[in-house]
């Protein structure tokens, strides 16, 4: 019988996920984060691979939802016995209503026994670049105006840094909400994004285009040797007509380069102003095998397909 192991120290499961090329979000980091707000966390290796599982109580009569993020990673992905293992510690420690996952992989899944679903969490149509390419190959597939847009903004005096403390979170949040207001989607407390910053630190750099010494537009990634993936970004009035954003976004490429990632996720594409910037940068498009979900009551059904308030309360888990 493939042997499932709870982890519980932090530096042992970063070693894995980064050994294994686990997903950022499978980080021991971001798992706390999730605890801190609404979530419980558990980490398992299962054989080979291994999962960070998010649990979260659903509206009686269900059981809660096990959601794993990117993930699961490693032998889980390619071995039915790891998978079946993990799905019957899920089974027997938490009797959820559905054990759902989002893995890291492009391939079209045919696992016995698990269903494509459409309660999604994260985006399955997304852009990804290959970072192990050399810049002018990066380059050469860019739209001819973001090429420009890049030179052009690099030449503004548009200086990029990291940022250092809550003070420089702050103002980055603030042209998050600006942002937030334009494009209409919810933010979360402003402690949710002052706990990513403690507590994933190197594994989550904030990244800020200043100009005259204001911050005009960040870009926040989580990274892993094996991919950076964006979590949130924004500018200011001023950032846009600086196309700040430009310079920005490729300075951070190159920094993820300089770290040695081989990927870059731009985190979903959707049919707005924001996806023609970043397919301006990585015009092919990458779609993930997408949310596959592991029935574990009988109420899955009614959960799935007939229960209104489902994707509601599933994009709230974001």
């Amino acid at each position: 019988m493939t042997e499932v192991k709870t982890y519980t120290d932090q530096s042992a499961w970063d070693e894995l996920v980064k050994a294994s090329g686990g997903h950022p979000l499978q980080l021991w980091g971001w798992g706390e984060i999730k605890a801190r707000h609404g979530w419980s966390v558990e980490r398992v290796q299962v054989g080979q691979g291994g999962a960070q599982m998010l649990i979260k109580r659903l509206p009686k009569p269900f059981g809660p939802l096990v959601y794993v993020p990117r993930g699961p990673f490693g032998g889980v992905l390619t071995n039915h016995a790891e998978r079946q293992a993990l799905a019957e510690h899920v089974r027997k420690i938490y009797k959820p209503t559905v054990l759902t996952v989002e893995p890291d992989t492009t391939q079209t899944l045919n696992w016995k026994g698990w269903k494509w679903s459409n309660n999604r969490i994260l985006l399955a149509r997304t852009a990804v670049m290959d970072l192990t390419k050399p810049d002018d190959e990066l380059m050469a597939v860019m739209t001819k105006k973001t090429r420009q847009y890049i030179r052009k903004s690099a030449n503004q005096g548009i200086e990029v840094t990291k940022a250092q403390s809550i003070e420089d979170i702050d103002s980055c949040l603030a042209i998050y909400k600006l942002t937030a207001k334009r494009a209409g989607f919810a933010l979360h407390d402003d402690q949710y994004y002052h706990d990513i910053f403690t507590e994933l630190g190197d594994d989550s750099p904030v990244f800020m285009a200043k100009f005259k010494g204001r911050v005009v537009a960040f870009l926040w990634p989580i990274v892993t040797p094996e991919i950076a993936f964006e979590l949130y970004g924004g500018m200011s009035d001023e950032g846009q007509a600086l196309r700040a954003n430009y310079h920005l976004k490729w300075s951070v490429i190159q920094e993820m380069k300089r770290r040695g990632v081989r990927r870059y996720d731009v985190n979903g594409l959707l049919n707005d102003g924001v996806t023609s910037f970043k397919k301006g940068f990585i015009p092919d498009e990458t779609h993930m095998s997408g949310t596959y979900d592991y029935p574990l009551s009988p109420l899955y059904i009614l959960w799935s397909t007939v229960l209104p308030t489902a994707k509601k309360i599933i994009q709230k888990f974001r």
